[in-house]
């Protein structure tokens, strides 16, 4: 702590680095590249129900805030004032909606990782003309869960307090750098509400040829243009620090974690690539100045534009859902290590995986396959299979992926890549890179500080017009010292391994059917006006059906309804209770407790009460199946470009099966 808070010469540039796992902050020497001190927070996820996946905005505020703090006591008063700009790096799609007249979020954070909306996806999917995807051409991205506008969307059509707030015009969209940026620059109290190019392009809302919010697609996913925040470059001033340590300093630096890792790995050239190890995976290649488009499953996105009156840079890149996420499902749901770290000793401990394979495709499967119906598997399990096995498993599924989407991407460039440029808290594991190297067939290289994401942040805010501390000219950019993986195993035992990778994966697919994944519990009792309307109506169903006879006389109750009055007349006019044999159709049995005789007793043509009580038992039933496929239906979807309604799901297996039920009953009834 003595030699932190040592005097650093020369300006600093800090930068905010907040992910889906944790929050970090940052602060380097803009001269060296050098990191000089952070401080790091682990968020909380909320997994309310399957698929779901959310986090609290205000937390991830407070884990800014105290990072920030916390990375200054370190250094000390003196290096303190030393920091000229600050950058921020950000979960990409992630989405939040805030009230700004008070500055709280109106939900929590929708993560990128969220299944929630696949319903609407597939109905989406449906309203798109097969021959003008204009979703696709506009924002270079598949129709998915992944992204920002089926989230927002979602939001607007079942939270009560968004609906309100757009209505009196209080809301505010963001993905977590406008959330942050918002925050930071004032809230409430003035806050600028902005994103950059790169984070708009991760919504699906942003057309990324013209670099605007597009009117179509707002229309289309039924989103108010009036709550987007205003879309800015990657380097410029958007604001000062309003409060803490900072106070005064410019925010002058906004990138997507994956656009601001590739601006870390200096891969300012066409045809360079890296990519990031952290909750998920993330291989980036710049293509320049061009959009390219990809027929093998990856997603053309913005890379950077570094300056209000500079060029804008794209990417083709191939998304893994899951790669250190499976890290921390091992520690906190199997319990199999304590720490994230233990994973490598494991591991080490076998030197393979002896023939398991393990598919870690928990929101389904990203690039290339873009197949949401995935789950993860476990398979080539033996008695001799143990905890070593499955974490060796795990590191190696990362690998694979890996593979998969470089092979996409090598066939869309049509230059595969000599090597592989690799970053992310993950890459501290040698046995990850090795098993990397041997499976690419191709050397891997990491530099020595791995914190590139964050470093691209600082360099973006650092060379920002008005702060100017950080040239990123290329004779100016220091040399980074790398480390090297070259493969050790021969290329025939690579695709060995990485056929029957293949062979896993196709078995993972088509495990779960997403009709009702929107609304939730799609059970009966879900509702209490259905779950009123099935219960009477069983109670109806039963008095149609049963009539109580005194057991000492034989008479048949009477009731007050007239059909049942002239029953019991007739029936009192008989000394002696009828057999069961005299009563066509019925029976009789004795209640030991009241003494009365339960006759099972079918009503004559001429006495409607228990056809009426059938009728209305069956119209329950009915309505109750109307209930409840509305409740289970999406919102019809207005198909605009095809002139139709959009097709509706149809009602869930449970309904189905209610209705079986119910003519079973209804026919036992009339029969």
């Amino acid at each position: 702590m003595a030699a932190t808070k040592k005097a650093v010469s020369g300006q600093l540039v800090g930068a905010v680095d907040q992910g889906t796992s944790s929050t970090r902050f940052l602060v380097f020497n803009p001269k060296t590249a050098e990191l000089v001190s952070h401080h790091q927070v682990e968020i909380k996820q909320e997994l309310p129900k399957e698929g779901w996946v959310e986090q609290d905005p205000k937390e991830i505020l407070q884990s800014v805030y105290e990072c920030i703090e916390k990375t200054c006591e370190k250094l000390g008063q003196l290096n303190i004032s030393n920091i000229k700009a600050i950058g921020i790096s950000n979960q990409r799609e992630t989405t939040v909606v805030w009230d700004k007249l008070t500055g709280e979020p109106l939900y929590n954070a929708v993560v990128w990782l969220d299944l929630r909306t696949q319903s609407t996806v597939e109905s989406l999917s449906k309203s798109i003309p097969v021959n003008n995807n204009f979703v696709k051409t506009k924002t270079g991205l598949p129709l998915s869960t992944y992204f920002s506008a089926v989230k927002l969307r979602w939001l607007l059509a079942n939270v009560r307090k968004v609906q309100k707030a757009v209505e009196e015009d209080r809301a505010l969209f963001g993905t977590i750098d406008s959330w942050l940026i918002w925050s930071l620059t004032g809230g409430a109290s003035g806050g600028v509400h902005c994103t950059d190019v790169t984070n708009a392009s991760r919504t699906m809302l942003f057309n990324i040829h013209s670099l605007e919010w597009d009117k179509e697609l707002c229309e289309f996913f039924e989103v108010p243009m009036k709550i987007l925040p205003s879309v800015r470059s990657s380097s410029e001033i958007y604001g000062l620090m309003k409060a803490g340590a900072l106070e005064g300093v410019p925010i002058s630096g906004c990138l997507g974690d994956q656009s601001a890792a590739l601006v870390g790995q200096l891969c300012f050239q066409d045809g360079q690539a890296k990519n990031t190890y952290g909750t998920g995976c993330f291989l980036l290649c710049n293509t320049g100045h061009k959009c390219i488009f990809s027929e093998h499953g990856l997603l053309t996105t913005v890379a950077y534009k570094l300056g209000r009156d500079k060029p804008v840079h794209y990417a083709l890149e191939g998304s893994v859902a899951i790669a250190g996420a499976v890290v921390r499902w091992l520690r906190d749901n199997l319990g199999i290590i304590k720490t994230s770290e233990e994973i490598e000793k494991l591991a080490k401990e076998v030197g393979s995986s002896y023939g398991c394979y393990f598919v870690p495709a928990f929101s389904g499967l990203y690039a290339p396959y873009w197949e949401p119906s995935a789950r993860g598997i476990i398979c080539g399990l033996t008695q001799f299979t143990n905890k070593c096995h499955i974490a060796f498993a795990s590191l190696e599924a990362l690998c694979f992926q890996t593979r998969e989407i470089l092979d996409a991407m090598n066939r869309d460039c049509g230059i595969p890549l000599s090597h592989l440029q690799v970053d992310g808290g993950m890459t501290k594991n040698k046995i990850l890179m090795q098993l990397q190297a041997d499976i690419l067939y191709i050397p891997v290289v990491k530099p020595l500080m791995p914190e590139t994401t964050a470093l691209g942040a600082a360099m973006a805010a650092g060379a920002a017009e008005g702060v100017g501390v950080w040239s990123l000219e290329p004779e100016d950019l220091s040399a980074v010292t790398m480390e090297r993986f070259e493969p050790q195993i021969n290329a025939k035992e690579s695709d060995i391994r990485y056929s029957t990778w293949k062979k896993a994966v196709m078995k993972s697919m088509g495990w779960v059917s997403t009709q009702s994944s929107e609304n939730g519990d799609p059970s009966i009792f879900s509702s209490l006006p259905l779950g009123f309307f099935i219960v009477s109506s069983m109670v109806m169903l039963i008095g149609a059906r049963l009539s109580p006879v005194r057991a000492h006389s034989g008479a048949v109750a009477a009731s007050s309804a007239p059909g049942c009055r002239a029953l019991g007349r007739q029936a009192a006019h008989t000394r002696q209770a009828p057999r069961s044999s005299e009563v066509p159709g019925g029976s009789a049995r004795r209640s030991p407790r009241s003494g009365l005789a339960m006759k099972v007793e079918f009503a004559p043509l001429n006495i409607p009460l228990a056809r009426r009580l059938q009728t209305a038992a069956v119209l329950q039933w009915v309505l109750s199946f109307l209930l409840l496929g509305k409740d289970s239906r999406p919102r019809k979807i207005r198909a605009k470009h095809r002139g139709a309604w959009g097709s509706v799901s149809p009602l869930p297996d449970i309904t189905t099966s209610l209705v079986s039920q119910s003519r079973q009953v209804t026919e036992g009834i009339c029969s």
